[in-house]
């Protein structure tokens, strides 16, 4: 059963990390990074919640459930702000533009 919940975990974080991949890439640090962060974010949350929960006849669910919510926080810890293309670049006081 513990094989089932370290495996389902996993899949579940892998799934959730590549569909913030697919929507999200532009504000994201690389593929590899968001991947793994994602994986081990559900193992974590995994672990976490079983460990919380203690042994038990519905803990495969709530597993899953602590798994998924981990992973999602990690990811979104990995987001950059989005880039405004209509802001002007900052420069110095008193400094003198340059031209090139």
């Amino acid at each position: 059963m513990l094989l089932l919940e370290v495996l389902g975990s996993a899949l579940l974080g892998l799934a959730l990390s590549a569909a913030a991949v697919r929507a999200l890439a532009p504000r994201l640090p690389s593929r590899r990074v968001v991947l793994v962060s994602g994986v081990l974010g559900a193992l974590f949350g995994a672990y976490l919640t079983h460990f919380a929960l203690g042994p038990g006849q519905y803990t495969l669910m709530a597993s899953f459930i602590g798994a998924v919510l981990v992973s999602a926080v990690v990811l979104s810890l990995l987001l950059r702000p989005a880039h405004a293309s209509r802001r002007r670049p900052h420069r110095t006081p008193f400094s003198l533009p340059s031209r090139g």
